[in-house]
């Protein structure tokens, strides 16, 4: 199928009639300029109405995501771009990263991050990296390209998975990703949504595994994910028009309307 479709251009009912699950990625695909707007909330309470339903797959922290699976209107959320799930009616986190001793992971992150930093001395850790459990992270901001590809070349060698967005890259477990975490969220608690009903939404490289084919048919990229098309392996099969949360929404108007055909 081809990819980066204009989603302007698709008619409500033509692939999106039985999508009965949005699983989306939160900065920079459901925030405008770092927060969230009314028109967003607005659009959540719409898809409820229309029996769809919003789980969000993030890569900010466990201590972040456990208030916004409580707050929003939303099934749950996942953390720390896989590791962790918070249903929405739980406030305990469900590992779907399996870390035998936490204390000594965070030990090991702790001292590899300094290794790093030895080598890229402006890294600046991320604010919210006190609240993680499965990852590590550091601001994107004034990374040039090719230092994003050394530090993941880094990683690798290293043992370490790597991934980054618009706004934090992060060291995590190797087999640790979105699409992992994803589907086993998925096959525990919503066995009963094929693939073909369920849309995954995204605008920067960590949701690369969310516009996988093989794993989700039905992607969506918000339109600032152009911005890395050409350094993705697996792209988004629809762009929006709208950039950020404004894609969101527009991708939110066009999901409620085909609900009604």
């Amino acid at each position: 199928m081809p990819k980066l479709l204009p989603l302007s251009q698709i008619q409500a009912g033509d692939r999106f009639g039985n999508i009965r699950l949005i699983a989306t990625d939160m900065d920079g695909t459901l925030t405008v300029a770092g927060k969230f707007t009314s028109q967003l909330l607005q659009a959540f309470e719409d898809l409820a109405t229309a029996g769809i339903k919003v789980l969000i797959v993030t890569g900010r922290s466990a201590g972040w995501v456990s208030g916004i699976a409580s707050y929003l209107p939303i099934v749950g959320a996942i953390a720390e771009n896989g590791g962790l799930f918070y249903h929405y009616n739980s406030e305990k986190s469900v590992a779907l990263t399996p870390i035998a001793n936490i204390v000594n992971h965070r030990q090991q992150l702790a001292v590899f991050f300094e290794q790093l930093r030895r080598k890229f001395p402006h890294l600046q850790e991320s604010t919210d990296n006190r609240f993680r459990i499965t990852d590590w992270t550091f601001d994107v901001t004034g990374l040039s390209t090719n230092e994003i590809q050394t530090l993941a070349n880094l990683c690798q060698q290293m043992g370490w998975g790597f991934t980054y967005s618009s706004v934090q890259c992060h060291i995590k477990p190797l087999q640790q990703d979105k699409a992992v975490g994803l589907l086993q969220v998925l096959q525990k608690y919503f066995p009963r949504y094929a693939p073909q009903e369920v849309v995954t939404v995204g605008d920067s490289p960590n949701d690369e595994s969310l516009f996988d084919e093989s794993c989700f048919p039905m992607s969506v990229g918000v339109a600032n994910v152009l911005e890395y098309a050409q350094r993705l392996h697996h792209q988004p099969v629809y762009v929006t028009a709208a950039a950020e949360g404004e894609g969101f929404c527009e991708l939110a108007r066009l999901l409620v309307e085909a609900s009604l055909k």
